[in-house]
């Protein structure tokens, strides 16, 4: 998938991360997808962080139209909808995964296990979630 043309407020390459990414509720959808393997709708309301409906169909039909993440119908149950990180979508990882060890280091947060992970082999563990999501499912990382 190409470059496209968006009507940036500027140039700046952090600008258009920040217009794409810059709220909590996408990237902590993406992070849901990535980590706990959440594919539809009700997955996502069963999140730690428990997002309004109006909020979550907002940010997943955002995180659409730039290209991070895919819906397709369900084959077996046509009345339900999944959604799957794209090939820009995954490429965030790197970007999640140094996010997490930031805040790790500066804040008390939880979740040591996932931390100790990401810190012992980074590499490693970006890689196994590209290759989770390769073979089509979410990497269940995160309780």
């Amino acid at each position: 998938m190409g470059k496209k043309k968006r009507a940036w407020r500027s140039g700046c390459p952090l600008n258009a991360s920040v217009e794409i990414l810059g709220d909590r509720w996408s990237l902590l959808i993406i992070r849901d997808m990535m980590l706990r393997g959440a594919t539809t709708f009700k997955d996502f309301l069963e999140g730690f962080e428990r997002i309004a409906t109006n909020v979550l169909a907002d940010r997943l039909k955002r995180l659409e139209q730039f290209g991070v993440i895919e819906k397709r119908m369900d084959t077996r149950d046509g009345r339900k909808t999944n959604y799957k990180l794209t090939q820009k979508g995954i490429d965030l990882a790197p970007v999640l995964t140094e996010m997490v060890l930031w805040a790790a280091e500066h804040e008390d947060t939880e979740n040591p296990e996932l931390v100790a992970m990401m810190k012992k082999d980074r590499k490693g563990f970006e890689a196994g979630i590209r290759e989770e999501w390769e073979r089509g499912r979410g990497k269940a990382t995160m309780r």
